[in-house]
Formats: structure tokens, C-alpha cells, sequence
């Protein structure tokens, strides 16, 4: 069975692209979410095995994001995408519970590995 996974980030085109590579490899993308506070409501709603997720959105960003979703599960596996410029932000986004990042733009071949080492570990 595929893993199930949730997508958050505030631009429609870099969901698209995420949800793009992982179902042409199996993965089944079971929602989308555009800011921090959304994501949240879909984890609770679709109990997803894995977590993509932007840092920087409006409303609630998604390190603030990470720590409430660990709040409600311990266990849930998140990956952080950034672009280049956000190296601190990473670094709080792993310490806040994140399992890995990938930067943006995206390359196929690193989110595949991302996903699969954060939902195999």
C-alpha cells in the first residue's frame, strides 16, 4: 500500500510539483494544505504517515506548525522544504521535531530519498 502523505505549502505550484513526483512513484498524496493552521486540521482529519511541509507560510508557519503536530502526535514524520536563504530556520525546524529538508527548487531524485529514508526510519 502506498504511504499516505500530506503535502503543506503556501504556493499551488510547489504542491503541485511535490504531489506531481511522489504519485508518479506510488505515493498517494491524501491532502493539501496552504498555511500552518491548515496543515494541523488536515493531520488531525487524514492521520497521514508523512508530512511535507514549508517553513515559511502565512497565518502559522511551519515550525510552529511541526511543534503542535508533534504535540498531538510524538511520533509524526515530518520533512521541511526551504529555499536556499533559510538555513536557521531549518536548523529550528529539525529541532522543533522535522526528520529532514529538501530545498527548493526541487529535484526529484532528493525528495524520493527524503521520503523514503523519513518514512522507513
Amino acid at each position: 500500500m502506498a504511504k499516505k502523505i500530506l503535502i503543506v505549502d503556501d504556493a499551488l505550484f510547489m504542491r503541485m510539483m511535490i504531489k506531481n513526483i511522489l504519485t508518479k512513484n506510488g505515493y498517494e498524496v491524501v491532502a493539501e494544505a496552504e498555511n500552518g493552521l491548515k496543515a494541523i486540521e488536515k493531520y488531525q482529519q487524514t492521520n497521514p504517515d508523512l508530512v511535507i511541509m514549508d517553513i515559511t507560510m502565512p497565518e502559522l508557519n511551519g515550525i510552529e506548525a511541526v511543534r503542535r503536530i508533534k504535540k498531538i502526535n510524538k511520533d509524526a514524520k515530518i520533512i521541511m522544504c526551504s529555499a536556499m536563504g533559510q538555513r536557521s530556520m531549518v536548523f529550528e525546524s529539525l529541532q522543533a521535531g522535522a526528520r529532514d529538508f529538501i530545498l527548493k527548487p526541487f529535484q526529484a531524485e532528493r525528495v524520493l530519498d527524503a521520503v523514503k529514508k523519513a518514512t522507513y526510519s
